[in-house]
This record gives structure tokens, C-alpha cells and sequence, in this order.
């Protein structure tokens, strides 16, 4: 399902959904438009793309929490699952793409303590060992089929990506990054507007407020 069908959803739900999700949801769909106009640029449809993703999952937490993104995703994406009765993210993650998870599994490029120990904040057997182990948990997670789990982790590294870019960390359509930058774009292309088609499913569940709560200017 794409921009314009679930923009459908929207208009015929918006009227019977709560206020602070409709707004996340508007918000998050108008990023996903812009997403699918810019097909031939991938660094600008990866920023569109997690712009999408955050409008609807980011909540507003109070600020000593802001910096536990693990904790976050696996709760947002734990209440997906159970919400998911069609197993469509089930589907996305061992079906539909079980080799660019892999992929992105084994990419040290967007795994934070390899750049940690880049920038002498860690030894070399230090990010070794944590990429390691994370990569245990993974497989474990991978070995039982634990979908919410696996989406966290992939989450995980993509907000990793999200960061060097963000921050001014890559170069526009440099080759350093091409290749987890493709497979993420790939993913969140195909899970963004299942999240969202989810929500306006669930649209009386609580969700949370949004960061920022629409104000009109005076």
C-alpha cells in the first residue's frame, strides 16, 4: 500500500481517530509522499523516508529517556506485532527480506561502537566484542523467529545511518555508504507504509502525544 491509498484510509478514519494520532499520521504521510517523488535520489528519500517513521513512532518522553532508542523501538514495535492479526511485518522481515537483514546485520557500518572506537572512545576489542554479542542476539532472535526483536536491531542500526547523515557525516551520493544505504531504503520503503497502515487500523489505541502538538499561529 502506498501514499495515496493510505492517504484515502486517512480521510475517510480522520473524523473517528484520535486527535494526536491523525495528526502523527498526516504529518508521516506527507514525508512518505515526498519519499516516493524523489526515487533517483537516495539520500534524500532515506531522510524522507525516517522523517515518515518518526513522525508516527517518536513520543514525547521525558529528556533522560530520549537517549534509550533500544528500549523505545522494542516497545513500539512489540505493539505492532501483537496489533499485526494480517502478519504483514512477519512477512516483511522473513519473507519478503531475510537477506537484506542479514545484510544489514553484518554491516559494521552502521553498528554505533565501531564509530565509537573510529573516534577513541573505545578499544578495538571493545566494539569487537559488542558487535559480536550483538550479532548473537540477533541470530537467536533470527533462530526463534522473535519479529519484534529483529526489528529493533535492524531499527537500531538504520537510526545509525540516520545519524551520520543527519549530522553531516557522509557526502550527498558519496559510494562510501551505497550499500547499507540501499538496503535501508529498501526496508523502510516497504515497512513505513505497513506501520501506517497498521495504525489507522488501531486508531483508538493509545499512542502517545507527539512531540510537537500542532499549534496555530497567531
Amino acid at each position: 500500500m502506498q501514499y495515496q491509498e493510505l492517504k484515502q484510509i486517512h480521510r475517510e478514519r480522520r473524523e473517528f481517530s484520535a486527535p494526536e494520532l491523525s495528526l502523527r499520521i498526516h504529518r508521516s504521510l506527507s514525508w512518505l509522499n515526498k519519499a516516493e517523488q524523489v526515487e533517483d535520489d537516495l539520500d534524500a528519500k532515506f531522510i524522507f523516508l525516517w522523517i515518515a517513521f518518526n513522525a508516527v513512532y517518536a513520543v514525547d518522553v521525558e529528556e533522560q529517556y530520549r537517549t534509550t532508542e533500544k528500549g523505545m523501538f522494542e516497545q513500539f514495535f512489540q505493539k505492532l506485532v501483537e496489533l499485526d492479526q494480517h502478519k504483514s511485518l512477519y512477512h516483511l522481515v522473513w519473507k519478503e527480506f531475510p537477506g537484506t537483514i542479514r545484510a544489514l546485520l553484518d554491516n559494521q557500518y552502521i553498528f554505533q561502537p565501531f564509530w565509537d572506537y573510529q573516534n577513541n572512545r573505545l578499544e578495538k576489542d571493545q566494539w569487537e566484542a559488542r558487535f559480536k554479542q550483538s550479532k548473537k542476539r540477533a541470530s537467536q532472535a533470527l533462530a526463534s523467529q522473535n519479529t519484534t526483536h529483529i526489528l529493533s536491531i535492524i531499527f537500531r542500526r538504520i537510526y545509525t545511518l540516520r545519524n551520520q547523515i543527519m549530522h553531516g557525516g557522509s557526502t550527498w551520493n558519496s559510494h562510501a555508504n551505497r550499500s547499507q544505504l540501499k538496503y535501508c531504503v529498501s526496508l523502510l520503503d516497504k515497512a513505513i507504509p505497513i506501520i501506517l497502515e497498521l495504525m489507522l487500523e488501531h486508531d483508538k489505541n493509545e499512542w502517545g502525544e507527539p512531540f510537537y502538538p500542532f499549534i496555530q499561529e497567531s
